[in-house]
């Protein structure tokens, strides 16, 4: 009888068991949800805002959506800031092509050949991470005036590719060393030199590396501003997004334009978040399983 009555009582035990299981999945799942919403909630202001004529901003009672809305804001964001975008756009792309062009073999290196203060050198790159980006750029500053490059886009792709390039360097190390030394032993064994095992064998079992690198290097240089500022003061051409919000808000004629505003930081996330949405399992794929794979 006793055992009859431990059997039956075993499955509300279990029943009892996988509830709470589920009220806590529940629980952890609706925390997470409200998280996500916070985080995401200035976004969605700032989308909503765009959408809203200056009237309707002014108004003490907020508009949760953007009904009777409005396209102007984008208008006046595209004719004022057009340039800018496209400005943003040429330098971020040089400064990531700049920047995977010297990090990447110097991370070879670092990883496979065994150069010699290669510990030194990356010490040296750590060391370079925690130095502050206006010392960096009153440094830059001397430098570009003696070399008469300022406020010019080839100063803005040099300062941003360095403060990328460490930070690049580091990231492809990483998975360099990873790569199995067979593959580069194969090579050496069918003649090939370094620069060779570089360029077909190394770059390709990178991609995952090179595209992360990449990506880190495009969004610093997108959203710089302290470089902006301080190597591009008396031109119009060469301004970069960031720059030209920052003006476009100080101006007292565009201060009440906030849909303008927004819209124009609308605009300029759009390359960022599409770069991070096509980039995102080439960030989480390894290096290992694609040179197995290869």
């Amino acid at each position: 009888m006793t055992a009859a009555r431990a059997a039956r009582s075993r499955p509300a035990t279990v029943r009892g068991g996988r509830s709470r299981a589920a009220v806590s999945t529940w629980a952890k799942s609706a925390f997470g949800v409200v998280v996500v919403a916070l985080m995401l909630f200035p976004l969605y202001w700032m989308v909503n805002a765009s959408f809203q004529t200056n009237q309707q901003l002014a108004r003490p009672a907020p508009h949760w959506l953007p009904l009777g809305g409005t396209l102007n804001g984008y208008r006046d964001a595209l004719s004022q800031q057009g340039g800018h975008l496209l400005a943003s756009l040429i330098i971020a792309s040089g400064a990531t092509v700049l920047t995977l062009a010297l990090a990447a073999p110097a991370a070879y290196a670092l990883a496979q050949l065994r150069s010699p203060g290669g510990r030194t050198l990356l010490s040296v790159l750590l060391v370079v991470q925690l130095v502050p980006g206006i010392v960096m750029a009153n440094a830059l500053y001397q430098i570009f005036a003696s070399v008469q490059i300022l406020n010019s886009a080839l100063a803005l792709i040099l300062a941003d590719a360095t403060l990328a390039v460490p930070f690049a360097v580091l990231i492809l190390r990483a998975f360099m060393t990873a790569i199995p030394r067979s593959l580069l032993e194969a090579a050496a064994l069918d003649g090939a030199g370094a620069v060779r095992t570089f360029w077909q064998i190394v770059l390709p079992i990178s991609r995952n590396a090179l595209i992360t690198a990449g990506l880190f290097a495009f969004l610093f240089a997108w959203g710089d501003f302290l470089f902006a500022a301080t190597l591009n003061l008396n031109t119009t051409t060469w301004k970069p997004v960031t720059l030209g919000l920052y003006d476009y808000i100080g101006a007292g004629t565009n201060i009440t334009t906030w849909n303008s505003v927004m819209a124009t930081a609308v605009i300029s996330s759009l390359p960022a978040a599409l770069l991070l949405t096509i980039a995102q399992r080439h960030i989480a794929a390894g290096v290992t399983n694609e040179a197995v794979r290869d």
